[in-house]
């Protein structure tokens, strides 16, 4: 038997795992690395976090990416370079990690690497009939497992794509094995670039699990910001947008847009919220005069409505009580008190951070990916049902360090 295959035979054996998650996404902020220590597999999931980082992205770094992100026309040449740089770049932060940690690399099981986004076209978005849904992260899985020495698992959400799916969120199968709670009613609501929730049952009953993405939480808020501010890459603590007042006309025709209308499940990515889905909003609306403040409340007001009807729309078909349900945030968003307080006064339910859970908002996705791995090599069977978006399917390609 070849000795990798041997090795991840022995890992799948283990009572417990150390899996290193890692997280990059498409606000290019950095890299989240988690450390777990996780036990089980399925409904018997259980993980540690052992230790948790955020490496910031230079500005070197987000320029690169940003000469391919999210770009229909770029040069070829240019993304293929920087799949095998931003894997030796990952791989390197690892290691970085591992020596401030004083833990050896070989005590290490698994890296989940995410990798990071650089187009996301499902079918409805790029509209080629003869064409699939479609996804791309880049990072190659192989170059960070022969730098840090570390079986890698990495390109996750191909297989969801291939099952059927869109690509995305495929946060479900960790919020479901992590946060599912009999008895109590959740959504797992992450604000990142791009909103999206899980929608937890209390029966625990996973063919009743629901997930999908609203549209924007901070892609737009961000992408302005920077744009009036240069120095600033966010508006932090919503110093901005609260001094703003929200234009009606012109929320009106930003949610005016097949996107909104399109039935649920759903993805999306900046390939549709960038800088000019709000331009041409502004042309129609005659208000290319707005100042930063209100211009940038009225994105926050679009992220909260946004994701506030996409929720409302999942409940009212619960056929359970708003009220009884609690919402668990996580993403930058969670930190927008703007943002927090309009989803407050339109969702009257209980509101909670995912850190509440014992789990980090900030190291949540890395360590969702870190059980993705998890079921892939240790994983049984589980039934989401015959349902658009969620395919019951394992996910991640395996790289041998040798």
């Amino acid at each position: 038997m070849n000795k990798n295959i041997s090795a991840l035979y022995e890992i799948a054996q283990k009572e417990t795992r150390k899996i290193i998650g890692l997280m990059s996404g498409t606000s290019l902020d950095g890299l989240d690395i988690a450390l777990c220590e996780i036990s089980g597999a399925g409904g018997n999931t259980d993980v540690k976090i052992l230790e948790f980082e955020t490496i910031n992205y230079t500005e070197d770094i987000k320029t690169e990416i940003r000469k391919v992100f999210a770009k229909k026309t770029i040069d070829f040449q240019h993304l293929a370079l920087l799949n095998e740089w931003i894997g030796i770049l990952h791989a390197d932060m690892v290691n970085d990690c591992l020596q401030k940690w004083n833990i050896p690399a070989n005590e290490v099981d698994l890296i989940a690497s995410h990798g990071q986004t650089v187009l996301h076209a499902p079918k409805f978005l790029h509209q080629q009939e003869k064409f699939p849904n479609a996804t791309l992260q880049i990072g190659d899985g192989d170059h960070i497992a022969v730098k840090t020495g570390i079986i890698t698992l990495s390109d996750f959400r191909q297989k969801h794509v291939a099952a059927g799916g869109e690509g995305a969120p495929v946060a479900v199968y960790g919020d479901y094995l992590l946060f599912s709670k009999k008895g109590e009613n959740r959504i797992m609501l992450n604000m990142g670039g791009i909103a999206n929730f899980t929608y937890l049952p209390a029966s625990l009953n996973a063919s009743e699990v629901f997930v999908t993405d609203t549209g924007t939480a901070n892609t737009l808020i961000d992408i302005y910001t920077k744009h009036y501010f240069p120095e600033k890459s966010y508006d932090k603590d919503a110093e901005i947008s609260q001094s703003g007042t929200v234009n009606q006309s012109l929320l009106s025709e930003l949610k005016d847009n097949a996107f909104f209308t399109k039935s649920f499940p759903k993805t999306i990515g900046q390939e549709l919220f960038n800088f000019d889905f709000v331009q041409n909003a502004l042309l129609k609306t005659g208000l290319g005069n707005i100042s930063a403040p209100d211009l940038l409340a009225t994105l926050t007001r679009l992220s909260a409505e946004t994701i506030a009807e996409a929720i409302g729309f999942v409940v009212k078909n619960t056929e359970i009580p708003i009220a009884a349900f609690t919402v668990y945030m996580s993403g930058g968003g969670a930190n927008n008190p703007l943002l927090v307080r309009w989803l407050k006064e339109l969702l009257p339910c209980d509101f909670q951070k995912s850190d509440d859970l014992g789990i980090a908002g900030d190291a949540k996705e890395a360590i969702l990916f870190a059980i993705l791995a998890n079921e892939t090599v240790a994983g049984g069977d589980y039934n989401f049902g015959s349902k658009k978006g969620i395919p019951s399917v394992t996910m991640g390609k395996i790289s041998f360090p040798d």
